[in-house]
């Protein structure tokens, strides 16, 4: 089995290098000419995230990562976390230029985040292309601020995230590249289909193949109109709880607990093993989360069957808001 698996990690990055030249007549006019990022709609992000920033534990004070220009006014979408509790956001051209930007938003749903220049950008904003109409084996490229590299897409299927995040279908590519926050997945015809979120290490599903997640832009477009106008969807904000955790034999087993969340105030801890909602079992993080979404709106209050030691116990806690948890920046 071992074998086999590093045969397939090894093909996929044989076949990428072999393919790669017969798609750059296609991605740039001159085929001899090497792909850099001036060709595409993307500029570099530098976030500096508001002092006491409850996503600094995790994320950093400062992030840097990829935007994509998604229209002539400015707006440049990324992904959320890059600008979640974000402070001052700086656009970068390839060329060094600087322009100071804001955040208009973060939607928690689709994991998206939204900023706007406060200055006009001398960069072609991106076509959309259609994720669902994008199929396994198809070529495409990832781009980021610091360059342009090739890939396939090798799977299409739900994403689960440890954060309270479950994405119906997500894009998956290999072989893996680095520095893929918020960087553009184009297809051949320089389309976009995602915008980068993560490094995995299982993007075929099964094979142990490094690669990278990337939410698809289909998800994006149902609620881009709201997102623009008021910062998110306008759908009610989802109960959340803070934490994070792993899924182990249908087992939810509670890695972190977010200071002063939800969770934490319910008195939930690290090592805490989730076995039920409300009485019933648990099949998995994915069906906490559903079961928990159903529930009710933010602000509901949750049942979690809790295996404390050796005690099962059930947990009552109340629910808030994600948005409501992290610092905003002090307007004056």
């Amino acid at each position: 089995m071992t074998r086999t698996l590093q045969y397939l990690s090894a093909r996929v990055h044989m076949v990428i290098a072999a393919a790669a030249m017969a798609m750059l007549p296609l991605a740039v006019p001159a085929a001899e000419r090497e792909l850099t990022v001036d060709e595409f709609s993307v500029v570099k992000l530098t976030v500096k995230v508001v002092p006491g920033a409850r996503s600094a534990r995790s994320l950093g004070q400062v992030r840097e990562g990829t935007g994509v220009v998604i229209d002539s006014s400015g707006l440049v979408m990324t992904i959320g976390y890059l600008v979640t509790e974000a402070e001052t956001v700086e656009l970068s051209t390839a060329d060094g230029r600087r322009f100071p930007a804001t955040v208009l938003g973060v939607d928690n749903v689709t994991g998206l985040g939204l900023v706007k220049s406060l200055q006009p950008l001398p960069v072609k904003p991106a076509d959309f292309g259609q994720s669902s109409a994008a199929n396994l084996r198809d070529m495409v490229l990832i781009v980021g601020f610091d360059g342009v590299a090739p890939a396939y897409i090798v799977s299409k299927r739900p994403f689960v995230g440890y954060w309270e995040y479950l994405l119906d279908e997500a894009l998956y590519t290999a072989p893996a590249t680095v520095n893929w926050q918020g960087a553009a997945l184009l297809s051949r015809e320089g389309k976009l289909l995602g915008i980068g979120s993560l490094a995995v290490g299982d993007a075929v599903g099964q094979a142990a193949v490094p690669g990278n997640m990337f939410v698809p832009i289909d998800a994006l477009k149902p609620v881009l109109g709201d997102f623009i106008a008021n910062g998110r969807a306008t759908s009610k904000p989802r109960p959340w709880l803070g934490i994070s955790s792993q899924e182990v034999q249908g087992k939810v087993i509670v890695t972190r607990v977010n200071p002063e969340g939800p969770a934490d105030v319910a008195g939930l801890r690290a090592g805490d093993i989730i076995v039920g909602f409300a009485g019933q079992p648990l099949a998995g993080q994915a069906d906490l989360y559903i079961r928990l979404w159903k529930s009710g709106e933010a602000g509901v209050e949750v049942t979690l069957d809790v295996l404390k030691g050796n005690r099962v116990e059930p947990v009552k806690v109340r629910s808030i808001a994600r948005e409501t948890h992290f610092r905003e920046r002090t307007v004056y």
